[in-house]
């Protein structure tokens, strides 16, 4: 399993990567193979020394003699056979280390996707009120920053690493063959110096948290700005809310000059350490040559494999930043484990099947968003199979939050919500939001075509797009679209007006056809005569289906049958809203009409 109670181990992380055996067991065999290739290359041009140079002819020597022609043996001849071979070599290492790199990419892209993949699914069970004070910010930084951290972890830095380790294992055991006693020496003290390196970085990793905590606050503040650049820029408020922006990214900046400065200073303090142990293993390798039977050739053999080994070494060395950004992404991944879930009901009574439309019962409502102040004080109120009410009052008395509740948007405190007399805790939320749709004051759309924001990615034909467009009044307007149907809408709908946004959320319900209809000031933005007509239009539409009605405007209220005044959380007054707006005057004391 990926996750084990309720968060992501890196155990969870190595069963999905062993769901990959045969790219792990390639990349091992792929690893061996490249190392074998490169391991040798350092030791070829220094022994030329020994065999050319001071005329000491060896194996190198005595192998190519064996394989060509006698009157073209020489010195030309053999090295420039060894350069060839050398080079070679190198460029089978490289394309195997290519190779290699690729098999751990597959691992680690997909260990990636699955986390992402679950993430974006637990998302769809996350209560919206968690939701809502997460922020999009916080996820999308989740979701993107985190996940590609932990990526490089796992696709790079531990690929990286098999070569590096299986290098410095190759160079040991050439040393040891060479010189043993040297070896030795050279093998023991490099723990010491990556041991020291190691200790230096730790001292880096807090800094590096702070940076990416001041990463994510940035990244929320932003994404809550330009969502509502627009009335930020109405109000002539862009230097106060930009400028919070700005002081977010003056955090980033201090974290980040304070994180470069310091890990550098840790990185060329490692590296000067490790090049104090080179020079030391460089003087160690000339007295060898002077008190033992260590050759000039090995010597410099010994040179470049110390060189050779620079490269892993600080591969093993820097793997320790990788692995603490991955440790502290990963930690911040388990922070979603923290929220919590909806509600999940049993499907085990469907009350819309069979059914053109329901009846709904609220019994005892009660919901707060802090446990503490109701938004819904114990409301109770039944509405009729294919009746139509309005919920009046003034803003903040609970109105839309009592939506959300029938929705299943928020799960109340207590109480319970019932349709034909089916409690909602015996038919499941999402059975619900199948059957009721509701239309919002400021719909969401997205930045694609009008289609695809009418149908919400389900199939329908041209022919019913268009006669949702002739109900919603929006056929014209479509029409004298470039691309009619296909026209891109813009971010949140951009290119459309405030009225035109809300038809086409009119449009999105009718298309979706529920058995409950909830329109939410659905015709606030729209012009007294296109309302007329619309409201005109629908009447067919919405003639056997409960409907709730949300609105201020007297137009709006006249299409219910019974209307239900809200304040403080609660219903006061209720009644067939003739006598409740013409007799007793309340509309107008209400809304100062």
């Amino acid at each position: 399993m990926l996750k084990q109670s309720n968060h992501y181990t890196w155990q969870g992380i190595i069963d999905i990567a062993l769901r990959h055996k045969r790219e792990i067991v390639l990349a091992h065999i792929i690893a061996i193979v490249a190392t074998l290739l490169s391991v040798p290359i350092p030791l070829l041009m220094p022994l030329l020394v020994d065999e050319v140079l001071l005329n000491q002819p060896a194996s190198l020597v005595n192998t190519i003699n064996s394989i060509f022609p006698l009157n073209w043996q020489g010195a030309i001849l053999t090295i420039t056979v060894i350069t060839l071979f050398s080079l070679l070599l190198r460029l089978k290492a490289l394309a195997l280390g290519v190779w290699q790199m690729r098999q751990f990419s597959i691992i680690g892209k997909d260990v990636v996707y699955r986390i992402r993949k679950e993430l974006i699914s637990r998302l769809q069970r996350v209560s919206m009120a968690e939701y809502e004070t997460l922020g999009s910010g916080q996820v999308i930084s989740h979701l993107v920053t985190d996940l590609d951290t932990l990526d490089q972890f796992i696709g790079v830095s531990i690929s990286r690493l098999l070569i590096a380790v299986l290098t410095i294992i190759g160079t040991g055991v050439i040393l040891l063959w060479m010189h043993w006693q040297l070896a030795l020496f050279i093998l023991l003290i490099n723990p010491i110096v990556v041991f020291i390196t190691i200790q230096l970085g730790r001292k880096v990793k807090a800094l590096k948290k702070k940076e990416n905590k001041a990463y994510a606050t940035f990244q929320q503040t932003l994404s809550e700005t330009l969502d509502a650049i627009q009335q930020i820029r109405a109000y002539n408020r862009e230097r106060y809310y930009l400028g919070h922006v700005i002081d977010s990214a003056n955090e980033i900046k201090n974290h980040a000059i304070a994180y470069a400065w310091k890990s550098d200073a840790a990185n060329r303090l490692s590296f000067s350490v490790f090049l104090l142990g080179f020079d030391m293993f460089r003087a160690i390798s000339m007295l060898m040559v002077l008190f033992s039977d260590l050759t000039i050739g090995q010597m410099f053999a010994v040179f470049g494999y110390l060189w050779f080994m620079l490269a892993p070494m600080q591969e093993i060395i820097g793997i320790q930043y990788s692995y603490q950004a991955a440790k502290a992404a990963l930690q911040r991944l388990n922070k979603l484990f923290a929220l919590s879930y909806e509600p999940k009901y049993p499907h085990q009574f469907n009350p819309f099947e069979n059914h053109s439309t329901t009846s709904i019962r609220l019994e005892n409502i009660c919901f707060s968003y802090n446990q503490q102040d109701w938004v819904l004080d114990h409301v109770s109120l039944e509405i009729k199979a294919g009746e139509k009410v309005a919920l009046v009052g003034a803003s903040g008395g609970g109105k839309t939050t009592l939506v959300q509740v029938v929705l299943g948007l928020y799960a109340p405190q207590l109480g319970n919500i019932y349709f034909n007399n089916v409690p909602m805790t015996q038919i499941g939320m999402d059975v619900v939001r199948t059957y009721v749709a509701t239309v919002l004051q400021h719909p969401a759309l997205f930045n694609d075509t009008l289609r695809m924001n009418l149908s919400m990615g389900r199939e329908h034909s041209d022919e019913e797009l268009w006669q949702a467009l002739e109900v919603a009044q929006l056929t014209e307007t479509v029409k004298n679209m470039e691309n009619r149907l296909d026209t891109r809408l813009g971010q949140r709908g951009v290119r459309l007006s405030g009225g035109q946004r809300q038809r086409v959320a009119v449009a999105r319900m009718i298309l979706a056809n529920p058995k409950v209809v909830i329109l939410d000031e659905a015709t606030s933005a729209l012009d007294t005569e296109t309302e007329t007509k619309l409201h005109k239009a629908l009447n067919d539409f919405l003639k056997d289906k409960t409907t709730i009605i949300i609105a201020h405007r007297l137009s709006a209220v006249k299409q219910a049958d019974r209307v239900f005044v809200f304040d403080e959380g609660r219903i006061i007054e209720e009644g067939r809203h003739e006598s409740l707006i013409h007799e007793n005057g309340l509309y107008a004391k209400l809304y100062n009409a």
